[in-house]
């Protein structure tokens, strides 16, 4: 057995500008914040990010991380649209492949699976097909002949993922109502890193359908307490709304200056001064 743990310097030390980096979590819940802010203090850039889109890609994409971004949609759930996001997309910061959810999906499975593509009938009749020309369809070699989008494998270099909590061999629990799909992320990249609230010897009586990601597919695991905020990390805790809201209005350069400073224990101070000011 194999102690995977690191830092977020060591996971980011490990990324290369140019790679094609996934990210787990869904919308503005359970990302792994602090490795993307581990991230935007690293010179790497040009990324390709694969994501449920929260305000890990608003983030990146403020920064001038992104080179492309693969994505079902950019959200902070609460908030409709991302605004750094959508900021920088306006401005033509970055090429986009926007597809739908389920097409994503299978994007991941394919990739954890190692097969080039899945046939899906997500897709099909829409303006997904218009708008991502590269995508093609397929035919069904049996008597059916049913015409699918051969969705293509959204194979990582890397992966980031959150969880609740996780041991140092790498396997991963998450508690809250929804895995999303970071076991998938994990299974569809080269290497894939793990933050979690908490770093545990054993899951004692966990739900065998808890223990989320294993540690076959698992590169590194980073102790990250609070790790996820500003997202939520249910049941350890919600969103931070009021934060949240904060990120949302204030001009780049004046959030970055503020809260991004410094390393993750500097913005976790700055976040708790900001909130006894605004109490």
């Amino acid at each position: 057995m194999t102690d995977k743990t690191m830092t977020p310097e060591d996971v980011v030390a490990r990324l290369r500008s140019g790679m094609t980096l996934g990210i787990g979590g869904w919308g503005s819940r359970r990302k792994p914040m602090a490795l993307v802010r581990a991230l935007l203090r690293s010179d790497v850039t040009d990324l390709t990010v694969v994501s449920y889109g929260g305000p890990d890609v608003g983030l990146l994409a403020a920064a001038g991380k992104i080179g492309r971004l693969v994505t079902a949609f950019v959200t902070l759930d609460s908030i409709p649209l991302e605004p750094h996001f959508r900021a920088a997309r306006q401005a033509g910061a970055f090429e986009l492949s926007e597809v739908d959810e389920a097409m994503f999906m299978w994007g991941l499975q394919a990739a954890a699976n190692r097969l080039p593509f899945l046939p899906v009938r997500a897709g099909l009749g829409s303006d997904v097909m218009r708008v991502n020309p590269e995508l093609k369809t397929v035919t069904s070699p049996y008597e059916d002949g049913e015409s699918f989008v051969a969705m293509p494998a959204l194979r990582m270099d890397a992966a980031l993922v959150h969880v609740n909590r996780a041991d140092r061999l790498g396997n991963g629990q998450y508690l809250g109502p929804d895995p999303y799909f970071d076991d998938l992320f994990c299974e569809a990249a080269d290497s894939a890193y793990v933050s979690c609230e908490e770093l545990v010897a054993d899951f004692g009586t966990a739900a065998p359908q808890s223990l989320l990601i294993k540690r076959h597919a698992v590169t590194g695991v980073v102790a990250t307490p609070h790790g996820a905020h500003f997202t939520s990390c249910v049941p350890d805790y919600d969103r931070d709304e009021a934060f949240q809201k904060l990120y949302a209005t204030t001009p780049w350069p004046e959030f970055a200056a503020r809260f991004l400073h410094g390393d993750e224990k500097s913005y976790q101070s700055a976040v708790q001064t900001w909130h006894e000011e605004n109490a």
